[in-house]
């Protein structure tokens, strides 16, 4: 049996009853429990990623108590999963004690599964006239947690409010899980240091301190909180994703790499992961692995899926590096069905185009791409960019000095691009007048557009100094 961090999972007693309980499915003996126990069995599997257990556990315990509520509760969470709402309500109509606070929950829950979350916030209110007082503070948490589940973290922190008692571990967590998805990473910081302080042995807590330590900056105090939770359980996908950001963050594209195939080992249907394996990939020159990894990523996503126009964004670059026109503009059309910017998928497409050779083409899609664009200058000067990633340089140059005369005095992007056209078509003098302007005013588009040019050690900044002391213009 595997530690979860959940003290009811890691008990003595509950180690037991899956004892029990295996030893009976193992040998073909009845299984002699009642339909909640199995419920929890299965709660466990699914924690511990063994799903075909999970689903023999919950199938005996429907064959066992057709209408209890721990089982059919299990089967709508799969359902809403699955994002079959219609599902859902038909096992809840199955519940027969329909004073079970479970069954409470899970019809709100239910609701806002269907975007129905002001109906829910009333059916929730109005319960809370049926809850003893004894439990009000834990009917109140129980509520928070599942806005907190599906990213409403401002209703989450509403019924918080409700609570009147602030100081226990479960409030606080949840409120600091709150926080964190509102962007309050300092606070979020402080709940979970005071948490990990009272519970060190918490691979949750320390998880979620190295989240918001992570989103603050500070990846050595969040590789330390990380490395606690592995610790504590070396299989933990969310420890070991946030090690894998960790890398990413510091671009040790390897090691990221390592730690987000080990997350994947565990949740191979995770498409994110999937797409920051891609990212690693691609940052590592392995093109053609990063390829299939998207595709698996394609395969894997529900239909639904947020990420969905990303992954077929990143597939469009890898085919147009591979001068695969058809299959990129294939990918640009597929991308276009899920709310992808037009704007953007212009861009790559005349990016594509321009690179295939087909400059008439590319200039449609470029032109139409400035037109669709809610940021015109941002967006000609991604258009310029292209033109320079393409080898066009004195087009990108022309194309620059007619992009200044345009641009509001104030608007400093641009000159590092300038530099490098210069740099290529050996107008020495402009390239150090726009070298200097772009160290002074804009260093993080010279390590853009400059970085080849300089060792890895001179900083952006300071580029200029260093062409003036070594290089002979």
């Amino acid at each position: 049996m595997r530690r979860t961090g959940d003290e009811y999972f890691d008990s003595k007693e509950f180690s037991q009853l899956i004892d029990s309980y295996e030893q009976a499915v193992n040998t073909g003996q009845p299984v002699l429990m009642d339909s909640d126990e199995l419920a929890e069995i299965a709660d466990y599997y699914q924690m511990t990623n063994h799903m075909e257990e999970a689903e023999q556990a919950i199938d005996l315990a429907l064959q066992l108590s057709p209408g209890a509520i721990s089982p059919l509760v299990y089967k709508i969470h799969e359902a809403l999963f699955n994002n079959d709402p219609d599902e859902a309500e038909r096992l809840l109509d199955q519940i027969i004690d329909r004073s079970d606070p479970d069954y409470v929950y899970t019809k709100g829950e239910i609701m806002i599964a269907r975007n129905e979350v002001e109906q829910a916030t009333e059916y929730f209110t109005e319960e809370t006239g049926n809850v003893p007082e004894e439990e009000f503070n834990d009917y109140i948490i129980d509520v928070a947690n599942i806005y907190q589940n599906y990213d409403l973290p401002q209703e989450a922190l509403a019924w918080l409010d409700k609570a009147t008692d602030q100081q226990s571990q479960n409030f606080r967590e949840l409120r600091g899980r709150a926080l964190h998805a509102l962007g309050h990473f300092k606070e979020a910081e402080a709940i979970f240091t005071q948490l990990v302080d009272e519970d060190p042995y918490s691979k949750f807590f320390w998880t979620s301190l190295s989240s918001a330590q992570l989103m603050l900056g500070n990846t050595g105090d969040a590789m330390t909180s990380c490395e606690f939770a592995i610790a504590i359980d070396p299989c933990f996908p969310d420890a070991i994703v946030i090690k894998a950001n960790i890398y990413f963050r510091n671009e040790k594209y390897e090691e990221a790499l390592d730690y987000y195939r080990r997350y994947s080992d565990i949740r191979p249907k995770d498409e994110l992961v999937l797409l920051q394996q891609s990212y690693c990939l691609i940052n590592l020159g392995h093109n053609d692995e990063a390829l299939q990894v998207l595709c698996q990523a394609e395969r894997v996503a529900p239909p639904q899926s947020p990420y969905m126009a990303d992954i077929l964004m990143e597939k469009v670059f890898i085919y147009g590096e591979q001068h695969d026109t058809e299959n990129a503009i294939r990918n640009i059309e597929k991308a276009a069905k899920y709310n992808v910017d037009p704007s953007q998928a212009n861009l790559v497409k005349g990016h594509v185009l321009l690179a295939a050779g087909m400059i008439d083409k590319a200039e449609e899609a470029f032109r139409q791409a400035v037109l669709d664009s809610t940021d015109p200058y941002h967006t000609m000067l991604s258009v310029i960019v292209s033109t320079i990633e393409n080898d066009y340089y004195k087009v990108a140059y022309m194309l620059l000095k007619q992009f200044f005369d345009a641009v509001p005095e104030d608007f400093n992007e641009g000159n590092a691009y300038m530099a490098l056209c210069c740099y290529h078509l050996h107008y020495d003098d402009e390239f150090l007048d726009y070298l200097e302007k772009a160290c002074q005013a804009t260093p993080e588009e010279c390590k853009a557009a400059l970085s080849d040019l300089f060792p890895a050690n001179v900083e952006p900044a300071d580029y200029y100094n260093y062409v003036k002391e070594n290089m002979n213009l």
